[in-house]
């Protein structure tokens, strides 16, 4: 079962930088992560980028891997709250 995201920080603005970047449409960036043996829908990608659904760890290797980036990448511009 997905486990649902508390409101703390928010990727998603990230998630949906590089997968414009990379020239990817939600379903076209899922079909391709299907073909990598990653099992995940459009539905789901989408909650990711609001911020609606954890991002599994899976998944965020397999978008580190396509995209060719560090994991720098997907945390841009977050900052703890303390």
């Amino acid at each position: 079962m997905e486990q649902k995201l508390r409101r703390d920080l928010n990727m998603g603005t990230n998630l949906r930088r590089l997968r414009i970047e990379h020239g990817y449409s939600q379903e076209s960036l899922c079909i391709e992560l299907q073909r990598r043996g990653i099992d995940i829908g459009r539905s789901a990608y989408q909650k990711y980028e609001e911020g609606r659904l954890n991002i599994k760890i899976s998944v965020l290797i397999a978008l580190k891997i396509l995209y060719e980036c560090s994991y720098d990448e997907f945390f841009s511009g977050l900052t703890s709250k303390e």
